[in-house]
């Protein structure tokens, strides 16, 4: 291939007016390489390695998790006499000969009182992320924003104190009214002995969601704020009001970061140990998808009974329910990855 071509006169045709076409050098030929135009430099190519380290090393550290976790729980399931996915009776793991133990009850009752404080928290958390990046003063946005994120700092254990012997108290009133007026409904239908003592997932939920809410309000706060100026002075130059700024703009353009939020939030409900443990262990009602009812999670289980690791068979029964909640977890990132991933692509593009 040649490039471009110039006509010059050719000296021995002098008078004779020909023109001959005399072609443009070439121009080197430049190696393109996964970092751009021309080699790599050392420092690009260290820094390549590192992430590429760091990533697989992620990856290790996390089937590594996952295989032990499975190791040691192999000896005890072999030993499991009832069906270990829809056993949801007493664990009977003193006799390590035939043991009965399974995790149907313990998912229910952690799916159950998760989305309930999920329920509760994420309203809450959008209203404040909305009012602290589009009404509040800047001053006090910063102000108010810094004391929502401190709810993070309390310790697990101080909101399964104060759930148990402050809340719950206070809660007894509205708990009675709701048995009394929609006790038919089976969320609402339970006995009186759980209600006297308080600790029921009806005030674990709302400890829960307290917990959580700080979570899902930074989340979606910082991604309220990156909402581009140009189309809210676009729709304020239309005669929008701040409320259908909020719909039109930060909304749609937000989605993601909240559903992202919600997300992380329901993550850490799901393994919240302290505050439930001490909450619901103040009743022995059994569950009965009644929010007045009690019952134990995956992670109150394993942590109200570690004077059992003891013994390898004993401790493998909880070390499966732990695979299990392991494996939860990967399921539901995995389906906030790629519900945030079509909300992403069904994004208006500004």
């Amino acid at each position: 291939m040649t490039g471009p071509t110039v006509t010059t006169p050719n000296p021995s045709d002098a008078g004779s007016g020909e023109v001959v076409a005399a072609p443009f050098p070439e121009p080197p030929v430049v190696p393109i390489s996964p970092w751009g135009y021309g080699k790599p430099q050392l420092g690009e190519r260290i820094f390549r390695r590192l992430s590429e380290g760091s990533g697989l090393l992620i990856v290790l550290l996390i089937a590594a998790i996952g295989g032990f976790l499975a190791w040691r729980a192999a000896p005890a399931m072999a030993r499991n006499t009832v069906n270990f996915f829809t056993f949801g009776g007493t664990w009977v793991t003193t006799d390590t000969s035939a043991m009965q133990f399974g995790i149907l009850e313990l998912l229910q009752v952690t799916v159950f009182v998760s989305l309930f404080a999920l329920l509760l928290a994420t309203p809450v958390a959008l209203g404040v992320a909305i009012y602290l990046t589009q009404y509040a003063p800047r001053r006090m946005s910063g102000l108010l924003a810094y004391l929502v994120d401190l709810l993070a700092a309390v310790p697990s254990i101080i909101y399964g104190v104060w759930g148990l012997h402050v809340l719950a108290p206070q809660l007894r009133p509205l708990a009675g009214w709701l048995n009394t007026h929609l006790g038919h409904c089976f969320l609402f239908a339970t006995g009186n002995a759980s209600m006297a003592g308080g600790g029921t997932i009806f005030t674990a939920g709302i400890v829960l969601a307290v917990m959580i809410l700080p979570i899902i309000t930074a989340v979606t706060r910082e991604v309220f704020v990156q909402t581009p100026q140009g189309q809210i002075e676009a729709a304020l130059a239309l005669g929008a009001t701040r409320w259908e700024v909020v719909k039109t703009t930060v909304l749609p353009f937000g989605r993601s970061g909240f559903l992202s939020g919600a997300i992380l939030g329901l993550g850490r409900a799901l393994g919240e140990t302290m505050a439930l443990l001490i909450i619901l262990r103040g009743t022995q009602e059994a569950f009965g998808w009644s929010l007045f009812d009690g019952g134990n999670t995956f992670a109150t289980k394993i942590a109200g009974t570690t004077t059992e690791f003891d013994n390898q068979y004993k401790a493998g029964a909880y070390v499966a329910a732990g695979l299990v909640l392991f494996l939860l977890t990967f399921v539901v990132n995995a389906l906030a990855r790629s519900a945030v991933a079509g909300t992403r692509a069904g994004r208006p593009q500004g």
